[in-house]
């Protein structure tokens, strides 16, 4: 179970890294026209997300490493379970994979870079929240 103070729960709660309350991304991955887009700001404890012009090219690293990943897990899971499968059934599936995740995997490296840098701090949100 994933608890406020843990990394996972920002990344995959979509919330603040500081503060886990805010919203960080605008709407949902697959919102074509703000696909990937962020809140400038933490609505709750007010975290400036973009720290400094081109912050999150970085995050191109963490899209790589997840779409190396997911096709390392299907073309092992292919060849473990369905054998007999041809190599363009494969490619072809894989390919489909990586394109339909596409704009989640650039959501999702955008919040894990992120990630990287801010930790969360327990009392940030509540101090602002008085204020």
């Amino acid at each position: 179970m994933l608890r406020k103070g843990q990394r996972l729960y920002s990344i995959f709660n979509n919330k603040c890294p500081q503060c886990h309350e805010g919203e960080f991304l605008i709407s949902s991955a697959y919102d074509i026209k703000n696909a990937g887009k962020i809140h400038e700001h933490c609505s709750n404890c007010g975290l400036k997300y973009e720290k400094e012009p081109g912050f999150f090219y970085g995050s191109m690293y963490v899209s790589y490493a997840l779409q190396v990943a997911i096709f390392v897990t299907l073309w092992t899971s292919f060849n473990l379970f369905f054998p007999n499968l041809s190599t363009g059934w494969q490619l072809t599936t894989i390919l489909s994979a990586s394109i339909l995740l596409s704009p989640y995997i650039y959501a999702l490296s955008k919040i894990v870079w992120i990630n990287f840098f801010i930790s969360f701090k327990k009392d940030v949100g509540q101090k602002n929240a008085v204020n």
